[in-house]
């Protein structure tokens, strides 16, 4: 299959926001789309009891959803190519197997629940970090441009994942780059306020830190405008602010763990649910 963009689809208003920021990415990297939706199994879709017609009803059901995702795909974008699948299964089963060989898997964060299940905390999250290709979850349809990409970054081979994808973003996108490094101090005790020169050296033992991470990339991609932010406080809370005024925030799916705290379902889960733009999570190559 030539190189395309996945994205799934249930019909919930987050999922029609994941086929528009979809069609857009496919437009971005000049490939195709694929419109996925799966039709999973109803509890009594059993021969004895399945009311006659029904299995007609639900196929003509999950036929009208695809084809308005691809209406609105092509209204959205009509120069993108689009490819459909039409699947029954688990929605996490397909989506898992769509997503090797494509650019990405853009999925809804929230969706109908039940039947098609693209609810944040099933199929999202069982996406993210869990296959090898970045995993971009969406929310809301925003129309406001704001040409700027969020990464955060804490030293760990997710987070230089995470910063190749930004920085190919960026470019992709003529943004600038928010590089994001958000510390955190151990815990003193009671007596903190003695130990503030420890305070100002681990400041600038994570400036120094965080300058020589980026500088690499910025030789790499001299063109990207950067902002490197580092600042003492927790990734979550910093990361979710910068969201506000970006296009995308870009996450590795782990991180070092312990005062990084980047694993998914702390940074990274935590920037999935309260982030105020579309969250990219990359995982890191040879890990799923």
């Amino acid at each position: 299959m030539t190189a395309h963009v996945v994205v799934g689809v249930d019909g919930s208003p987050p999922s029609q926001a994941a086929v528009e920021w979809a069609a857009d990415d496919a437009v971005r990297r000049g490939c195709a789309l694929r419109i996925v939706h799966v039709c999973e199994p109803w509890t009594y879709d059993i021969p004895l009891q399945t009311p006659p017609g029904f299995r007609d009803s639900m196929a003509e059901y999950c036929q009208g959803v695809l084809d308005d995702a691809v209406n609105l795909a092509r209204a959205h974008a009509p120069q993108v190519r689009v490819d459909t699948a039409l699947e029954r299964g688990r929605v996490v089963d397909v989506l898992r197997r769509e997503a090797e060989g494509a650019e990405q898997v853009v999925v809804g964060g929230r969706g109908l629940g039940g039947f098609t299940g693209l609810l944040l905390g099933s199929v999202s999250l069982a996406l993210a970090g869990h296959v090898a290709t970045p995993v971009v979850i969406v929310k809301k349809t925003r129309r406001s441009v704001a040409d700027k990409v969020v990464v955060g970054f804490d030293g760990s081979a997710y987070a230089a994942a995470a910063l190749d994808h930004a920085f190919e973003e960026a470019v992709r996108r003529k943004a600038r780059l928010q590089a994001i490094h958000a510390w955190q101090a151990p815990i003193l005790g009671p007596y903190a306020a003695a130990y503030t020169s420890l305070f100002d050296d681990i400041s600038a033992t994570e400036r120094r830190q965080a300058a020589e991470t980026l500088a690499s990339w910025q030789r790499r991609y001299p063109g990207v405008e950067v902002e490197e932010t580092v600042v003492y406080g927790h990734p979550v809370a910093v990361i979710c602010e910068a969201s506000d005024s970006a296009d995308l925030v870009v996450v590795g799916s782990r991180g070092l763990g312990g005062l990084g705290a980047a694993v998914l379902g702390s940074v990274s889960h935590g920037v999935v649910h309260h982030a105020h733009c579309p969250v990219a999570v990359i995982n890191a190559r040879g890990e799923t």
